[in-house]
């Protein structure tokens, strides 16, 4: 795949930061990583929930953040505390524990209402919320009876 530097274009524009960033995000990520799975789900018109196989972390190793329509979930593991205070020695490890980032770009006024970790799920719940100013509107059709332009009412003479 070819790389383009995009720089040159960055002296020349005012505003078009985040889309620069996207087109560089897009450019930079040959397949996105694996680990951990996750579903996307709509829970509603406007909610939605994602949902992280976090099996293993504690809500302690786990951090959720949103900074400019961007969603970060991070996990980091400690070091495996003892359980009775005997030693173990792990024959296999199936389990992965390793540390993980996880990004999901938001769309414009879309709020995190949520997260929770159930059954080694961690859920994020979002919804959707268009302020008035952008949520459609119907306007009326005046009929027959309906006035053309503003009434003008003009003041009382004085006498």
């Amino acid at each position: 795949m070819r790389q383009y530097d995009l720089s040159p274009l960055y002296r020349s524009t005012i505003g078009f930061d985040r889309l620069f960033g996207m087109l560089d995000q897009a450019a930079g990520l040959e397949a996105a990583p694996g680990y951990p799975p996750y579903d996307i789900e709509r829970t509603g018109e406007d909610a939605y929930r994602i949902s992280i196989a976090v099996a293993g972390f504690a809500e302690k190793d786990l951090f959720v953040e949103t900074k400019d329509n961007t969603l970060t979930v991070r996990g980091s593991r400690g070091a495996q505390a003892e359980g009775d205070g005997r030693p173990t020695e792990v024959l296999y490890r199936g389990i992965a524990s390793r540390a993980f980032e996880r990004r999901f770009q938001l769309a414009d006024h879309v709020q995190v209402v949520s997260a929770g970790l159930e059954n080694g799920l961690l859920h994020i719940d979002l919804v959707r919320e268009l302020p008035e100013a952008r949520k459609p509107r119907q306007i009326p059709i005046g009929g027959a009876k309906a006035e053309s332009g503003p009434q003008v009412v003009s003041a009382p003479k004085a006498a």
